[in-house]
């Protein structure tokens, strides 16, 4: 999914599909926006959508799920085929063993139409369940062996284990497709010297970048004002040490389109990730897509990331169950 510069494309997040805690998701209010968000993102080229079990807060759970594959078969053939829906699958406790997973898997493709076409493992357990991980892993890779699902891949994994689970799937004769990281000008780390990017080089395993807007902090004008709820709270607590890096991303989005959010997509597609912003209008799709059309310069990427590993920089908070 590589754009014409030779750079990753860019995908789409649906997080905010169903999720009302963070982003006052109303069913009755957004669903006919969400639809035509996804026609445009079909329209404009935008093909990969990754999803979650569990994403839909409270009765609304696996609500993203359930518009994509409603989407996905309003969509034609031929716009299917060219699909690819990538859902997680969340490893919770009652999750165990080989089979752990089957009844979700069933769950998810059901949701989906038919149309999930790579599973991934939400989150890795090695901080607090070890045990648990690799047979569910293993019953992902059973999936994939069994033609049920095209691909697989895993999330929040960082470089140890990342290559672990590499060899353990190379065994069995199963590509490790991706790799989906927090990673943004606030999330830095996955990029940095002896981060999980270089793994990734290493092994051909294609990077993903969730949050690349750092919940839409990163496109917002310094003038704007905070947004309702947790992210309002937390631009409050991280805006004393964005200016800097808010007036770099400014001038270099001057007399370039797509603005503040192109720069910060692009800075992850210049370190070979593929950003999956959340898009819930046709307007941020079209602005997605301006990145496209341009890509940083060497020089213009380093000033970005002098600024990011500069001491005090601000930083979005780690996902606790990053593992090493």
């Amino acid at each position: 999914m590589a754009s014409a510069q030779g750079q990753p494309g860019i995908g789409v997040g649906t997080w905010a599909w169903g999720n009302q805690v963070l982003w006052g998701y109303d069913p009755g209010r957004d669903d006919d926006t969400l639809a035509a968000t996804f026609e445009h993102c079909l329209a404009r080229g935008l093909l990969f959508f990754d999803t979650a079990d569990s994403y839909g807060t409270g009765r609304l759970q696996g609500r993203s799920e359930a518009l994509l594959g409603r989407f996905a078969m309003q969509a034609s053939a031929e716009q299917r085929q060219r699909l690819c829906i990538a859902t997680k699958l969340a490893p919770f406790p009652w999750r165990l063993g080989r089979q752990g997973y089957n009844r979700a898997f069933a769950a998810s493709q059901k949701r989906l139409c038919g149309q999930m076409k790579r599973v991934q493992l939400h989150w890795s357990t090695a901080r607090y369940a070890p045990w648990q991980e690799e047979p569910l892993l293993q019953g992902l890779a059973d999936h994939v062996l069994r033609g049920e699902v095209e691909s697989l891949g895993v999330s929040n994994v960082g470089p140890r284990r990342l290559r672990h689970l590499h060899a353990l799937l190379a065994d069995r004769g199963v590509r490790l497709t991706s790799l989906q990281v927090q990673l943004s000008l606030l999330a830095p780390e996955a990029v940095q010297p002896g981060g999980v990017a270089d793994v990734c080089r290493e092994l051909g395993i294609d990077l993903i970048a969730y949050s690349p807007l750092a919940l839409g902090l990163l496109s917002r004008n310094p003038t704007e004002p905070a947004p309702s709820g947790p992210r309002g709270l937390l631009l409050q607590r991280l805006r004393p040490g964005l200016q800097p890096l808010q007036a770099a991303m400014a001038e270099l989005a001057a007399q370039r389109p797509g603005g503040l959010a192109a720069v910060a997509l692009n800075w992850c597609r210049a370190h070979g990730a593929m950003p999956i912003p959340g898009l819930r209008r046709p307007d941020q799709v079209d602005r997605a897509c301006e990145a496209l059309s341009w890509t940083l310069s060497v020089a213009e990427r380093q000033q970005l990331d002098q600024l990011v590993q500069a001491a005090g920089a601000p930083r979005m908070p780690a996902n606790p169950f990053q593992s090493a």
